[in-house]
């Protein structure tokens, strides 16, 4: 049995309103067993006995978009993936001030693609890592949407395919999991 972490994009924003215990009940409902939420910001928790993550991807935003009615996209990872990727946080998390952000994509081309854009911001203060299949972000609280690369991150067509997720909201993830 895997135990997985669905990132679902864009719930609770942007006039996509949707209770986490709705959410809990729709992937129940789907199938998906021990699920457990985090937060109002789209973090599941469950487990399955199926391997193949593309699979089951694809039936998590089935189910969303049948139950609740909008372009569902998520991005799935196992827990010993998002352990390894909240271990390999670069600058300091506890920075005064700070927001650390870890961005993650359902197709990693994206992430090289927007690291390869940022390269001509001038991102001040900013800081951007490429890890092993995710960005490492770190910017000044209260700059997060006004900044280069927030604002880069929210364009279109990076909607379907990437998430962004504070590393605090990751790490309360993994110990709802324990």
């Amino acid at each position: 049995m895997t135990r997985w972490v669905a990132l679902l994009r864009g719930v609770n924003v942007g006039g996509i309103s949707i209770t986490m215990a709705d959410v809990r009940d729709a992937l129940a409902a789907g199938g998906f067993e021990n699920v457990k939420t985090v937060l109002a910001s789209g973090n599941v928790l469950f487990d399955s006995d199926r391997t193949d993550s593309a699979e089951v991807k694809s039936d998590i935003e089935a189910v969303l978009r049948e139950r609740f009615g909008y372009d569902a996209w998520i991005v799935l990872v196992d827990v010993p993936t998002l352990t390894r990727i909240v271990d390999a946080f670069p600058f300091d998390a506890e920075r005064e001030g700070w927001h650390p952000y870890v961005l993650l994509a359902s197709d990693p081309a994206v992430l090289a693609e927007m690291m390869s854009a940022a390269a001509d911001l001038d991102l001040g203060d900013e800081e951007i890592r490429l890890g092993d299949g995710v960005l490492y972000w770190h910017v000044e609280r209260g700059q997060t949407l006004k900044s280069p690369f927030g604002k880069l991150t929210g364009k279109a067509k990076y909607k379907s395919t990437t998430t962004n997720r504070n590393l605090r909201t990751l790490q309360k993830a993994l110990r709802a999991c324990a």
